[in-house]
Parts: C-alpha cells; structure tokens; sequence
C-alpha cells in the first residue's frame, strides 16, 4: 500500500499573503478502493521568524467531491448549537457525532508565548437544505478556559467555515490556533432500534471511490488572518496499490 499520509507548506511573500506559513494534511484509514475509511485531516500554521502567529478567522478546505463525505452514515442525529455550546458534546446524541480530534492554541504571556491544547468534537447540527451542518467544538480548559463552536455546510468538495476570536490574557493578543487534527469517522458507537430494542453498532463512515481521481485524492485550504493576511496549502493523498 502507498503511504496515505501527504502533506505540502505554501508561502506567498507579496502583497496581503505570506505572514503565516501554512501546512495541511490527510489520510485514509483503512486505505481501500471501494470500502469505508475514516478520513483524518490536518493543519498547522507558524511564522517564519518563531513568533506568535496571528489569530486565524477563516478557512475554506477543498476535498475531492466524490468521497461522499455528506452521505457517510454519519450525523443520523442533530444536536443543539447552543448546548453544544454550553454543555459540550457530552450532552449530544450519539448518532450526532461525526468524529473528534484536537487543537494546540498559543497566546503572549509577555514574554514568553504559552500553548494549550484543546479537544475537539465534529457533530451533526440542524440543517434545512439537505446539506449536512456541520460543527466544530472545542473545549480548552486550562489556562484559557472557553468553548467555541464553529458551523459549517458540507458542501460537496467544500467546507468553509469563520472561526470566532478568543481572547487571551488581558490586554494581549488574542488566542492563534496553530495546529488542528480531526477525524471524520473512526470509532464510532451509534445506535438503532431493532424488534424494540436500542442496539449498538459501527457506522459505515465514508466509502472511497472505486477508482482513484488522476493523480491522487487532491486537498486545498485558504487560510485568512486576523491581521489582513491570508496563505494556501495544498496535499494529495497518493492512490492506494494493490
């Protein structure tokens, strides 16, 4: 099997792009053609220089429109935004869970630039359009304790997101999302009603094609900045042999 794991940094020095070096990253697990997988993406963003990168406000991730990610099995269930908000995905049904991950966060403690890590939890949210909504939770707790929710469409190739400001210590800058891992799908428990009873099982997750694109499994993301600034970064997950 070909390695599934492919990552690409894009800096672009003029006019309003190239503050911040991006990197984005993804893979299939299992890696067959044909069969479900869980799909796990990545990103990280720095400065050339080591210094605290500006707070991230947006980011707008292409992914091969036929890997059916909005027809997965997944999100057979919605949660509230508002208790996600306030409780956490604790509060979810389980059918509503799509996957999880994590964050690491830095902020200026002057002098020095202090990070912290933050779980993260993808789950199925209302939606009218018969697009999935999907949001993003993430909980920090120490020393920044705060919970954000991001939502976003699953549009077919494109999910496009804004990401709210969290502030850090008073009168400092506020808090740079500098790396993201989730999975979509994975080690999932949902359940179902068979002969009156709630039965557990393993959602199916998203299936690859039967036939790799030309080239690979090719992602992009744009990235915008609180300081005006925006970056690009680009993968391709190599077709699996065999």
């Amino acid at each position: 099997m070909a390695a599934a794991t492919a990552l690409c940094v894009s800096l672009f020095p003029a006019g309003a792009w190239g503050t911040q070096l991006t990197s984005i990253s993804a893979r299939f697990s299992p890696e067959r053609l044909g069969a479900p997988t869980a799909l796990s993406l990545g990103f990280e963003v720095h400065t050339p220089d080591g210094s605290l990168p500006s707070a991230l406000t947006g980011l707008s991730f292409r992914y091969p429109p036929n890997l059916g990610i909005g027809t997965s099995g997944l999100g057979l269930a919605t949660c509230s935004p508002a208790k996600l908000s306030y409780y956490g995905p604790k509060v979810c049904p389980a059918n509503s869970i799509m996957g999880s991950g994590s964050a690491l966060a830095k902020f200026q403690v002057s002098p020095e630039v202090s990070e912290e890590t933050a779980g993260i939890a993808l789950v199925a949210g209302p939606s009218q359009n018969g697009y999935v909504n999907l949001l993003i939770s993430a909980t920090g707790t120490f020393p920044v304790a705060a919970r954000i929710v991001m939502s976003a469409l699953l549009l077919p190739g494109r999910l496009q997101f804004s990401v709210p400001l969290v502030p850090g210590v008073p009168e400092g800058p506020d808090v740079a999302v500098v790396s993201v891992k989730a999975t979509i799908g994975g080690n999932l428990t949902y359940y179902e009603r068979k002969h009156g009873r709630r039965v557990a099982y393993r959602p199916q997750g998203i299936k690859l094609p039967r036939h790799c694109p030309r080239g690979g499994f090719h992602f992009d993301a744009t990235f915008s900045f609180l300081d005006g600034t925006q970056a690009q970064a680009q993968t391709v997950v190599r077709c699996p042999r065999g």
